[in-house]
């Protein structure tokens, strides 16, 4: 039961889209609130991540997240990865990513457990206006001994300056749903 929520615990973590023109040099914060259903555990927790464009085409990135969970658990997760975008009109880009996953749960009286694996995406980024972007993506996990799982997601971010943009975003897979609020900076704009 504890190593199936690993594979939960990134998807509820996962990140979501980006802004105007589609700029994929960033960094952000994150606090976000996650729900497992059938365990009945539900948590919070900060990250940062951050993404970093090496052409016209593609992207790195890489993100930490730390979640303190009902029963005094502790979860960490590490991901990194590379991500490819193309542009499939002037206001709408598809993202592809694969990616590397490490997830650790710690839990008092239990020890703790980690698994690490691939993580795999597929989104849509969509500049709705010149200051609101939404997207809506599916991502797949699989841990090596922690199984596997699949998610969607849907969120959106506001441009308050060239330079920074706040958003919402959600997540849900067959156990657990999730709900972040992030801090997006840009840089070089």
């Amino acid at each position: 039961m504890l190593r199936s929520s690993l594979v939960l615990l990134v998807l509820a973590f996962t990140a979501s889209a980006n802004a105007k023109d589609f700029d994929y040099d960033y960094f952000q914060l994150t606090y976000g609130n996650v729900e497992f259903d059938d365990i009945n555990v539900d948590g919070d927790g900060f990250g940062l991540s951050g993404s970093y464009a090496l052409n016209e085409d593609f992207h790195v990135f890489a993100g930490y997240e730390a979640a303190g969970l009902d029963f005094g658990i502790d979860a960490t997760t590490l991901g990194a990865g590379l991500g490819w975008h193309t542009t499939l009109s002037p206001v709408v880009d598809l993202v592809a990513s694969i990616s590397y996953q490490y997830v650790e749960l710690d839990a008092p009286g239990f020890g703790s457990v980690d698994d690490n694996g691939l993580g795999l995406g597929l989104g849509l980024r969509y500049a709705a206006t010149d200051l609101l972007e939404l997207d809506a993506g599916i991502s797949h996990v699989d841990l090596g001994d922690g199984g596997s799982d699949t998610g969607f997601g849907v969120g959106g971010l506001y441009s308050f300056t060239d330079a920074f943009e706040l958003g919402l975003s959600a997540s849900w897979s067959d156990e657990s749903t999730s709900f972040t609020v992030a801090g997006r900076f840009y840089f070089g704009r």
